[in-house]
């Protein structure tokens, strides 16, 4: 099997031309591992009570520290300028449960087929408009609601109408406003896997690249200069529509902002239905060329946002695993698995806690924050290696931050540097200014 390779700064992912990292606060070059965590199931003075205290301790002990938390604007929103403050106080609770056990997040504004006006979640039913075009459910293939008619005038009102437009920006910058400045905030995901209608005549790529130039990059520029007003200095994560999946290019152009990350997510619409992975079919490489050509133009981060399939018992899921860990640490900074919950299915842990098949892969040694300039950094999951190389910044934080899984591990500093382990799965390296450091971490 492959080794799991990363490069965490810069990556070059296929052309040589390099994609930035992601970056703190103070300069230092960010990689994430985690999960999403949601709560679909509750609404309105339930919202998020699904979501408990246990799903940030259990990721933290595993070894991820970031988490891609779902929000819904029907529930923040639930009718025109009147917000709930009791949905905001359980969304700073959980941020505080992150905080408290060193958990990075990023508040995601989720919709799944627009909203609880086709009996999803997101976009409220006030906003909704379909100039009285037909819906019909799909209750055994959801995705294809997308193509109805009337959820894709829905998406046309929401990119085109002014008053909507003006109600998504204040519903940002109400988010912002309350969040900026939690230390447990990374970021603001615009919104989740964003589609549109398409155009007489066109294949779904041709609209899916429209749809992302023409509706999108104006929203995302809108939406961004909204955050920007109460949160200067949080990253916003853009999406491109989910056929990127397909080994699309998007068609999104430039965000006018300093801190935008690109946030596809990855998935593949054979293994979505049920299909065992295909080693052979070359869709990782496919995606993988498309998901890099917009951060190599625009000088853009990359996270995925969710990934993994439905169903890892089947019999190419653990070679599966390996090659997605690889292909992820080529070119991205991080990513969220989908997704953090206690059962099957999708759950990354089932009922007891325990990894779902082949889940476990996704849990390894890496450098959460690296003080300085990334020269490489692999793991080698055959051998349980983890190994980075880098120069240390000649000024500003000297401290480098390792996420350690569970288990005995062996941590060991060249360069001069000193490794000080902590209780909580973390080792930190301190180095001297401009110094070359190698770390290397063992299975015990």
């Amino acid at each position: 099997m492959p080794a799991a390779t990363v490069h965490a700064a810069p990556r070059t992912a296929g052309g040589g031309q390099e994609i930035p990292p992601l970056t703190d606060r103070q300069g230092r070059v960010l990689t994430l591992h985690g999960w999403n965590i949601e709560d679909k199931t509750h609404r309105g003075e339930q919202a998020l009570t699904g979501i408990t205290e246990r799903h940030l301790r259990d990721m933290r002990a595993e070894g991820f520290d970031f988490a891609r938390l779902l929000v819904f604007w029907d529930d923040l929103e639930p009718r025109p300028g009147q917000y709930s403050r009791s949905y905001l106080r359980r969304i700073g609770r959980i941020l505080d449960w992150a905080d408290r056990y060193g958990v990075k997040v990023v508040i995601d504004a989720h919709q799944d087929v627009f909203g609880p006006a086709f009996g999803h979640r997101g976009i409220p039913a006030w906003a909704t408009r379909t100039d009285g075009l037909p819906f019909t459910a799909h209750p055994e293939d959801w995705f294809a609601e997308y193509f109805e008619p009337a959820v894709q005038r829905a998406f046309t009102h929401l990119y085109e109408d002014r008053d909507l437009r003006g109600a998504q920006a204040r519903m940002w910058r109400t988010l912002a406003a309350r969040f900026a400045g939690h230390p447990a905030v990374l970021g603001y995901d615009l919104i989740n896997e964003p589609m549109g209608e398409a155009r007489p005549g066109e294949d779904l790529a041709t609209a899916a690249r429209r749809i992302e130039r023409d509706q999108l990059t104006p929203m995302y520029n809108r939406l961004a200069h909204a955050v920007r007003s109460a949160d200067r200095d949080a990253w916003v994560f853009v999406e491109p529509t989910p056929i990127v999946g397909e080994g699309v290019p998007t068609g999104l152009g430039r965000v006018e902002d300093a801190r935008v990350v690109y946030a596809p997510h990855f998935y593949d619409s054979a293994m979505e239905a049920g299909s065992d992975y295909d080693p052979g079919a070359g869709w990782i490489e496919a995606y993988e060329r498309a998901v890099t050509a917009y951060p190599k133009r625009y000088r853009v981060p990359v996270v995925v946002g969710e990934w993994g399939p439905p169903d890892s018992t089947l019999p190419h899921m653990n070679r599966f695993y390996r090659d997605a860990m690889a292909s992820l640490g080529r070119y991205a900074s991080g990513w969220a698995g989908y997704v953090w919950c206690y059962g099957g299915g999708y759950c990354a842990v089932d009922d007891a806690g325990a990894f779902r098949p082949n889940k476990e892969l996704t849990v390894e040694p890496y450098a959460r924050s690296v003080a300085g300039r990334v020269a490489s950094a692999s793991y080698d999951p055959g051998r349980g290696v983890y190994r980075l190389a880098y120069r240390a910044a000649p000024h500003g934080s000297r401290v480098t931050e390792l996420s350690v899984p569970p288990g005995t591990w062996r941590i060991t500093a060249a360069g001069g540097a000193t490794v000080v382990r902590g209780p909580d799965g973390r080792a930190r390296v301190l180095a001297a200014p401009g110094s070359r450091v190698t770390v290397t971490v063992g299975r015990g």
